[in-house]
């Protein structure tokens, strides 16, 4: 799974964030505060569809472009991955669970439990 730079992720962000497709301009427009160049926005897009990340369809002349996956598959890939490559997931989860804060334990338990209920 790649990591995603910065202006990456400003991109998927706009991109999670809508339901529908949507082209370089209507990206650049979401992303307006930053002032980008048109073609940087392309040039990013493009990229992350070469990474897989954004899958891209033409429609006329321009392309559209949605996320391949949403975020909450996304993030959960790149904790899989990162997991994966420690050798002893255990003791990583251990330690993630330790950095928590009370909100995001709270947030973990939730989860845990509405695992437990489609399990039975």
């Amino acid at each position: 799974m790649n990591r995603l730079g910065d202006l990456e992720r400003a991109v998927m962000e706009v991109l999670w964030q809508r339901s529908e497709p949507m082209t370089v301009r209507d990206v650049g427009r979401a992303l307006a505060e930053r002032d980008l160049a048109h073609t940087t926005v392309m040039t990013v897009l493009d990229r992350l569809a070469k990474k897989g990340v954004v899958d891209r369809a033409r429609e006329g002349r321009a392309w559209r472009y949605r996320p391949a996956a949403s975020r909450e598959d996304y993030v959960s890939e790149l904790m899989f991955d990162a997991l994966g490559q420690t050798g002893d997931r255990d003791a990583a989860l251990a330690a993630f669970v330790r950095s928590m804060s009370d909100a995001e334990a709270e947030a973990l338990r939730r989860a845990l439990e509405g695992n437990d209920e489609q399990r039975t």
